[in-house]
């Protein structure tokens, strides 16, 4: 475990879950790539959701908790705000979802979806395309949307956060049916707390 960057390698966590090792695995990306592929046993709680939620929901993780997204990037993020609220026991999984399931972690899969990094990929690929394009056929001032998304990018690698990742996240093909919220996921999520009390209970003569 890597305990400068707080990350931690696909092989060791899987390691840890082969161990029975109680460790509490959060996956923050959209709920549509989460049904796409997800660890069994984690959580889906979306980023925009754990951010606007980060206090509360940090006041219900009891133990070590492992951050997942697609590459890393949004865990990371997630990672920064829990610090932010005090609680420092989370892990960033390296490579994300993608490379434990390469190491053969156990993984549940379903329908296949376009993860949110392909999606980004894409829209800004686009918006370059069409803005060099427009600047050429229409309006020279169109360029201007080619040196914005190549800013945003920049700005984007820079301070490790994805605007247009969270936008793209709370379009309809990002979501799901059972899309989580802040009541369904703190419904779910075990709670440590009342576990140790129960155990003290039955372990006091």
């Amino acid at each position: 475990m890597n305990k400068t960057t707080g990350s931690i390698a696909p092989e060791e966590l899987k390691s840890m879950i082969d161990a029975g090792e109680h460790v509490l695995i959060l996956d923050v990306r959209s709920g549509a790539e989460f049904e796409s592929l997800h660890i069994r046993g984690s959580y889906n709680v979306p980023l925009p959701l754990l951010s606007e939620h980060t206090e509360e929901l940090a006041e219900n993780l009891n133990t070590k908790v492992v951050l997942v997204c697609q590459s890393g990037v949004r865990a990371g993020e997630a990672c920064v705000n829990l610090a932010g609220v005090g609680f420092a026991d989370a892990m960033v999984l390296d490579g994300g979802v993608p490379a434990f399931e390469r190491s053969g972690g156990d993984t549940v899969t379903g329908s296949k979806r376009w993860s949110l990094e392909r999606q980004v990929r894409m829209a800004a690929g686009s918006l370059v395309v069409a803005g060099l394009a427009g600047g050429k056929f229409l309006s020279p001032q169109l360029r201007t949307v080619a040196g914005a998304i190549g800013a945003g990018l920049t700005f984007s690698a820079a301070t490790n956060t994805c605007a247009m990742g969270k936008a793209l996240s709370a379009m309809p093909w990002n979501r799901t049916g059972n899309e989580p919220t802040r009541e369904s996921v703190l419904a779910q999520l075990p709670n440590a707390k009342v576990a140790r009390r129960a155990t003290n209970a039955t372990t006091t003569p």
